[in-house]
């Protein structure tokens, strides 16, 4: 069962974007970006990982680097359970 973004979002999941550059397979002096992103766990990343192995596994461009970015769409200081609402006036 696939969770929603505001589920994972509250259970600790942030975007992480990733940029990707490797090499064309036919040019190897040629470098090419990719961009992957995607909800991820930090500090561990395994969905980032788990990419950057089927990249090594399935695709003829060999890696040169990646970089990599996270960021928690919701932190504890910007959510809050409100039960109820009180209005004054």
């Amino acid at each position: 069962m696939q969770m929603s973004e505001t589920e994972m979002m509250l259970r600790g999941y942030g975007l992480t974007t990733a940029e990707i550059f490797y090499r064309m397979p036919d040019y190897q002096h040629v470098l090419n970006t990719f961009i992957w992103q995607e909800y991820d766990l930090a500090p561990d990343h395994p969905r980032l990982f788990r990419f950057i192995e089927f990249w090594q596994d399935k695709i003829e461009g060999p890696l040169h680097s990646v970089r990599f970015t996270h960021r928690r769409e919701i932190a504890p200081g910007e959510w809050r359970n409100c039960a109820g609402e009180l209005t004054l006036h």
